[in-house]
């Protein structure tokens, strides 16, 4: 089902989406209050939806839904308006897409690919998982300077550096992660979530807001410093470089994902040995599969997210078939675990 206030929006997603095989528009509304009605009629698989419309937003919409009948969502947003889709996620949406433009033809076909791969995540969902979708306590919008920690010295080298990698499903996981981490945790965490290029900065302030590490957008270089937190941003790598310095890379032709959680885990794996510890959170494919290879092999420690919790077990599932995880462990009990290890 189609939610948008704009006809054009509305006939283009719908044409994008009945190119994919196996998929029909049911219905097609025009605010949210017209959803909620139509939802109850046609009971959709896959919901795309607009935030900014009249009557009812896609906010307000959000919420009703997941209370009266959880459906997955997919937000289609512009790039001007990224705080809200990450305000979205955390009501409950499963992931989002980019806005069609009416100048711009070949963004049309990127939009397509990307929805394309959202309807194959959400043919790969248990049946149970809308009815257990969590909403979050939506983060408080406090100021950014208020949050900052006081400025560290180049000493303050961390005793663990936690490696995290996430896709589909990530931001939200990542935002009940880092609501578990103190402040005062002696370690550095380095995070390549699945990501386009435009919104990774909006999340990393988003993640910080939370109060506990300082989270940033990495960019360039940055010495490893305890207590604080580097995102990999969207279409960049992330790994450990000479003198343990956070360094962001140009992707490489064998680079399967963007950002590669495989190749953050590998070169962090081979900088800092036992003191690594690997985190794979929800996401499609195997990302980070042989990145906790190597992590393993030079005496880390790697957590999984356990299906209880898993959006999509793909990259999870994946890093369990190495037989090499340390434990596998639903998203809540993985926080405590992690700040067990890091104590």
């Amino acid at each position: 089902m189609v939610v948008d206030d704009s006809a054009y929006n509305r006939r283009t997603l719908t044409e994008l989406l009945e190119q994919i095989p196996g998929v029909v528009v049911a219905g097609k509304a025009t605010d949210g209050d017209e959803a909620l009605r139509m939802v109850q009629e046609v009971q959709p698989d896959l919901v795309t939806l607009d935030l900014e419309m009249p009557r009812m937003d896609g906010f307000t919409f959000l919420r009703l839904l997941m209370a009266r009948r959880p459906t997955p969502v997919i937000v289609v947003s512009g790039y001007s308006n990224k705080e809200n889709v990450f305000r979205a996620l955390e009501l409950g949406a499963l992931d989002f897409v980019a806005k069609p433009t009416r100048t711009v033809t070949t963004d049309l076909h990127v939009i397509k690919e990307e929805l394309a791969e959202k309807v194959a995540m959400v043919r790969q969902l248990t049946p149970s998982l809308g009815a257990r979708r969590r909403v979050l306590t939506p983060v408080p919008p406090r100021a950014l300077s208020a949050l900052r920690p006081e400025p560290r010295t180049t000493t303050d080298r961390p005793r663990h550096v936690v490696v995290v990698g996430a896709s589909t499903g990530g931001p939200t996981a990542l935002v009940r992660l880092f609501r578990n981490i103190p402040q005062d945790i002696d370690a550095t965490f380095l995070v390549a979530q699945h990501m386009p290029p435009r919104f990774t900065r909006t999340f990393a302030e988003r993640l910080h807001r939370l109060g506990g590490v300082q989270v940033q957008e990495a960019t360039g270089s940055h010495p490893l410093k305890r207590g604080e937190a580097w995102i990999c941003p969207g279409g960049k790598c992330l790994e450990v470089g000479l003198d343990l310095q956070v360094v962001v890379k140009d992707t490489e032709p064998d680079d399967r994902y963007v950002p590669s959680v495989d190749r953050l885990f590998e070169t962090a794996a081979k900088k800092l040995g036992e003191q690594c510890i690997g985190v794979v959170l929800t996401g499609m494919g195997d990302d980070g599969a042989d990145g906790v290879l190597h992590i393993a092999r030079r005496g880390g420690r790697v957590l999984a997210e356990s299906p209880e919790s898993a959006v999509i077990y793909g990259m999870p599932g994946a890093a369990e078939r190495t037989g090499v995880v340390t434990a596998m462990l639903p998203l809540e009990t993985l926080a405590e675990r992690l700040v067990m290890w890091l104590r």
